[in-house]
């Protein structure tokens, strides 16, 4: 199926470079949901998966106290993989939606998306791409600066209520695992800053001439024993989750969605599939084959995947295959359902497993996906690895693009 598309008017200048919007996507940062089991969601995502706790975000206090005793959740949690302040976010369900309710919104119950991220390259993106959003109908839900995170952002809201969110500049935690303060929390932007803002280094400086002590902030670090050998390394569990994404949604329908994440957004099509009279739709942001994958509910009614969500699954790359195949082992081990669904709705990842989180919703487990090259063009069906379900070789042919891809920085524990 063709995705050719005729290429918009160069009307923009993006560091030096003629784009057609003032912005342009680099990856999908992170992604963020809204869950009613949440202690279990957290352990699940902490201790099974191994993503850390950067911050958690006490949403209580923002309701009434008579508001505050009919949700029993009050905190979410923002979490990581690698350095940046949060790769993933958990929000308590119920919390959030009284929250969404007091501004006077009615959100889908269905959307159990709280965010999905896109990191452009700069502040000026950011502040530029706002204006943008709104030039194009898009509506604009929130702009500014968040804390804890630090990361500049506009929020679009997508097709179906998804909540989208470009950024740039988000916090970065090293080895010493600590957060922000929460002290350097306190200036708020709730509205786009005036260009040239001071650097970041800046602001660190000024905190510290204040008295801030900046090694107060929030650390959380393993707390399972390291019995795996894990590629020479000790860990708690036999893999290491070193890019999140792709996101899948549940569409009603997914033609009218396509215009906001190509046309808007800037994503480009890689690939359609028709799956059982069902049209797919895989779109990236860099060289991975897709970031994003839009799919029709009724492949949910097939699959019999959770019928009260549009979330089909969020997405977690470990390091390599052997790790895949271990961390299936281990989830299983665990008393997880673990589920291999029909490769053909996944092109450009061959082996991957489905983890079942304690809200029912799918966590894809994978190794390896298909780079894009300078032509945009995806492998054909014929040159891709034949995957059986339920087989899984010990060992694998490599692909020309096997560890290709973003590549994970730091070390693995």
């Amino acid at each position: 199926m063709s995705t050719t598309q005729p290429r918009p008017t160069a009307s923009y200048d993006v560091g030096g470079v003629k784009l057609p919007r003032p912005f342009r996507v680099r990856r999908i940062g992170h992604l963020g949901i809204n869950v009613d089991r949440i202690d279990e969601a957290l352990d699940f995502y902490t201790k099974r998966l191994g993503l850390r706790i950067s911050d958690p975000i006490n949403f209580g206090q923002r309701l009434p106290p008579e508001e505050q005793a009919k949700h029993p959740h009050h905190h979410g949690y923002f979490l990581r993989h690698g350095t940046d302040h949060h790769s993933f976010v958990l929000f308590p369900r119920s919390t959030v939606e009284a929250m969404a309710a007091m501004r006077g919104g009615h959100p889908d119950s269905r959307v159990t998306t709280n965010q999905i991220t896109w990191q452009v390259g700069s502040l000026r993106e950011t502040v530029d791409g706002g204006a943008y959003l709104e030039q194009q109908g898009s509506h604009v839900t929130r702009t500014g600066r968040d804390t804890p995170g630090s990361n500049w952002h506009v929020y679009p809201l997508g097709p179906e209520g998804f909540v989208n969110e470009l950024y740039y500049g988000i916090e970065q935690i090293g080895w010493d695992g600590e957060s922000k303060p929460e002290a350097m929390h306190q200036i708020k932007y709730a509205e786009a800053p005036p260009l040239p803002h001071r650097s970041e280094s800046a602001e660190i400086l000024s905190a510290t001439a204040a008295g801030v002590d900046i090694a107060s902030g929030y650390r959380a670090f393993e707390t399972e024993d390291e019995r795996f050998d894990v590629g020479g390394v000790l860990l708690g569990r036999p893999f290491k989750v070193v890019r999140v994404g792709p996101v899948r949604l549940f569409l009603d329908d997914v033609a009218a969605a396509i215009p906001f994440y190509r046309d808007v957004l800037g994503l480009a099509i890689t690939e359609e599939v028709v799956w059982n009279g069902h049209r797919c739709v895989f779109l990236r942001a860099n060289t991975e084959h897709h970031s994003i994958a839009l799919y029709p509910t009724g492949v949910r009614d097939e699959l019999g995947l959770r019928a009260d969500s549009k979330l089909f699954s969020t997405g977690f790359q470990v390091a390599d295959y052997r790790q895949l195949r271990d961390a299936v082992s281990y989830f299983r081990g665990a008393g997880v359902t673990v589920r291999e669904l029909p490769a053909e709705l996944f092109p450009g990842i061959d082996y991957s497993a489905f983890a079942i989180d304690p809200d029912n919703n799918a966590v894809q487990l994978y190794y390896y996906m298909e780079q894009i090259g300078w032509d945009g063009k995806p492998r054909t069906a014929a040159q891709r690895r034949v995957v059986t379900p339920g087989a899984w070789p010990e060992q694998l042919d490599a692909l020309g693009d096997t560890f290709l891809g973003e590549a994970y920085l730091g070390p693995w524990g």
